[in-house]
């Protein structure tokens, strides 16, 4: 039983999963930046690539 509170208690796997929510949110970030931009990004490369 004293291994169960000593897991609870123990911080370092907090950070491990900080690290991946916060590269998750930059992910999540960089998914709504490329669909708000879409359509710019589609029209630029068609002009390029033309």
């Amino acid at each position: 039983m004293d291994g169960v509170f000593s897991f609870f208690r123990d911080e370092d796997g907090l950070t491990v999963v900080e690290y991946v929510v916060g590269a998750g949110l930059i992910v999540v970030g960089f998914a709504g930046l490329f669909i708000a931009f879409r359509g710019i990004l589609t029209n630029e490369f068609a002009t390029i690539f033309n």
